[in-house]
């Protein structure tokens, strides 16, 4: 009996510490950003836990008046958000059809959709820094949100598919008896039922498209149209060739924090939408 009751709290100590070291691996680099971003730009060699004096001098730099990071977390801004909101609308549309609606075709159309997913970003950049360029479209906000899209509406159909596949279609069919048309019972019962998911998929989407860098690096030469990640990559020293490794460190944590605590206060309803689906 004594064995019996010691196995299981044996394999919760593994779980626990297996637990542990992952969040460990995850977070130890986090750390060490932010210890990095409050040493003082002549204790860069410092290998010290913690910063010894602290120091802000590095967040100062970032928004120095000749390094526009202001501007660039601007573009990081209207990217991720348009990419998020017009990801959220097609998607949303798409996944309904795709869950709900019987047409010809319909399983060649998934299948389109999720295999244009598995083509890598970098293949793309090409074929598309020719056609914006020939069409003008270099160092504008369309030619980093566009190629976003490609690979955010793909992830945001099959997610909210998922949901909508799940809920009953008995749900319809009585708000359609009630006299309500398709598109009003979509509006009225299906799209509030559907909140979970789409609010998982609008963090998800918003996340990948604001780290997003390859695109936004070759569409956009223009240092007033660069977004916060292709920034960071350019910081110069002084000299203009030596890298300024606090400054990065910085601008990384002002990048990086709010993200964090968004996905800390949605925890809830990101886990919740992420299960829901599989739920019936």
């Amino acid at each position: 009996m004594s064995e019996q009751t010691k196995a299981p709290g044996g394999r919760r100590w593994l779980l626990n510490i297996g637990i542990a070291i992952i969040v460990i691996y995850c977070l130890v680099p986090f750390y060490w950003m932010v210890v990095s971003a409050f040493r003082r730009p002549n204790d860069v060699g410092d290998n010290s836990p913690f910063p010894s004096p602290w120091s802000i001098e590095n967040f100062t730099a970032v928004f120095g008046p000749s390094v526009g990071f202001w501007r660039s977390l601007g573009n990081s801004v209207v990217v991720a958000g348009t990419t998020t909101v017009v990801t959220l609308i097609i998607g949303t549309f798409a996944a309904y059809t795709i869950a709900r609606l019987d047409f010809r075709g319909k399983n060649i159309a998934a299948g389109v959709i999720i295999a244009t997913s598995m083509f890598p970003g970098v293949s793309l950049i090409v074929p598309l820094l020719k056609l914006f360029t020939d069409i003008g479209w270099i160092n504008t906000y369309q030619a980093m949100i566009l190629p976003s899209l490609s690979f955010a509406l793909p992830l945001a159909v099959w997610t909210l598919a998922t949901f909508f596949r799940q809920m009953p279609k008995e749900l319809e069919e009585a708000a359609m008896v009630d006299g309500l048309t398709r598109g009003q019972a979509f509006r009225q019962v299906i799209l509030p039922l559907a909140a979970p998911g789409m609010f998982t998929t609008a963090i998800i989407t918003f996340i990948a498209a604001w780290n997003e860098f390859i695109i936004a690096l070759s569409m956009v030469n223009e240092k007033e149209m660069k977004t916060a990640t292709v920034a960071i990559s350019q910081f110069t020293g002084i000299s203009g060739y030596d890298s300024p490794f606090g400054t990065k460190m910085a601008a990384g944590v002002i990048v990086t924090v709010p993200l964090v605590i968004v996905v800390l206060i949605f925890q809830r309803r990101i886990i919740a939408g992420l299960t829901a689906g599989g739920v019936k």
